[in-house]
């Protein structure tokens, strides 16, 4: 079907009102239609709460220094405390520790793995990725929890 026939199909339902309409033009047919036949789901609402910034009570004096603003908290990440091989994220997602929330973890602290060991599932965009050993040796450090989000090349676990 040519587009300019379903352009000229849409300025007349537009134009005419018309909710929907059906061609069928040998084995190629068209649906165009004003409402989704989808449910529409409701957007959650988020709520945001601003502070105020914090007020200056007095001027400063001409002569004193200049007073520099508090600077932002960040929040810390685990940093690595043993010496030995960083196991990192590939990618941003969600760590997982066990293959369902009811098995157990794939690895704990002082177990010794080989290479090809799978370590925990990193989900990206519904897609679960298995990380594996890529040493053998012992973990020695676990650095994110269970259910925890990870951003790409985060240290996961140390392994000596």
């Amino acid at each position: 079907m040519d587009i300019r026939k379903i352009r000229k199909l849409i300025e007349l339902l537009e134009e005419t009102g018309i909710s929907e309409i059906e061609i069928k033009e040998g084995e190629e047919s068209l649906r165009l239609s004003r409402h989704s036949s989808i449910p529409a789901v409701e957007a959650p609402q988020v709520h945001y709460v601003s502070t105020p910034a914090p007020r200056q009570e007095s001027p400063p004096a001409m002569n004193s220094a200049p007073v520099s603003a508090p600077s932002a908290h960040h929040e810390s990440k685990p940093v690595p405390t043993a010496a030995g091989h960083k196991i990192r994220s590939p990618m941003v997602g969600t760590m997982y520790t066990s293959p369902a929330p009811e098995s157990p973890p794939f690895v704990s602290l002082g177990q010794t793995v080989k290479a090809g060991d799978v370590l925990c599932i990193v989900e990206a965009m519904k897609m679960f990725n298995e990380i594996e050993a890529d040493r053998a040796g012992k973990i020695v450090e676990i650095l994110v929890a269970n259910g925890e989000p990870v951003e790409y090349d985060q240290v996961l676990f140390v392994i000596e």
